[in-house]
C-alpha cells in the first residue's frame, strides 16, 4: 500500500490560484503514476491530471490544460497541483492516487480535498 494525504484546499474566488499537494509514504517504491482526479456534486469523478514517478512525464485534461500543473517533489515524495486562472466549474473534491504500472488501475487513493471556486 501507498498511503496517500492530500492537503491545501479551499475557498477562493475565481481567478484565484490553489496548490494542493499528496504525500505519499509506505512503498512508494512501487508507484508507476501519480494522479489528481476531482469529483464534483452530482457527477462522475473525472481525470485532471498525471505524472510518472521516475520520468516525469505529464498529462492533463483538457479542461484544464494551460491552467494546472502537476510537479513531483522526488525528496519529499510529495505530488503537487498548481491551480491557476481557478473557475466556479473547478469546484470539487480532488483526489490524489497512484497506480503500479502504465496502463493499470489506480489503487492506492487518499482521503481528498475540497476545492470551491466562488464567481
Amino acid at each position: 500500500q501507498v498511503p496517500l494525504v492530500e492537503s491545501g484546499g479551499g475557498l477562493v474566488q475565481a481567478g484565484d490560484s490553489l496548490r494542493l499537494s499528496c504525500a505519499a509514504s509506505g512503498r512508494t517504491f512501487s508507484v508507476y503514476t501519480m494522479g489528481w482526479f476531482r469529483q464534483a456534486p452530482g457527477k462522475e469523478r473525472e481525470f485532471v491530471a498525471e505524472i510518472g514517478w521516475n520520468d516525469y512525464s505529464s498529462s492533463y485534461a483538457d479542461s484544464v490544460k494551460g491552467r494546472f500543473t502537476i510537479s513531483r517533489d522526488g525528496a519529499k515524495n510529495t505530488v503537487y497541483l498548481q491551480m491557476n486562472s481557478l473557475k466556479p466549474e473547478d469546484t470539487a473534491v480532488y483526489y490524489c492516487a497512484a497506480r503500479r504500472t502504465r496502463f493499470g488501475r489506480y489503487v492506492d487513493w487518499g482521503q481528498g480535498t475540497q476545492v470551491t471556486v466562488s464567481s
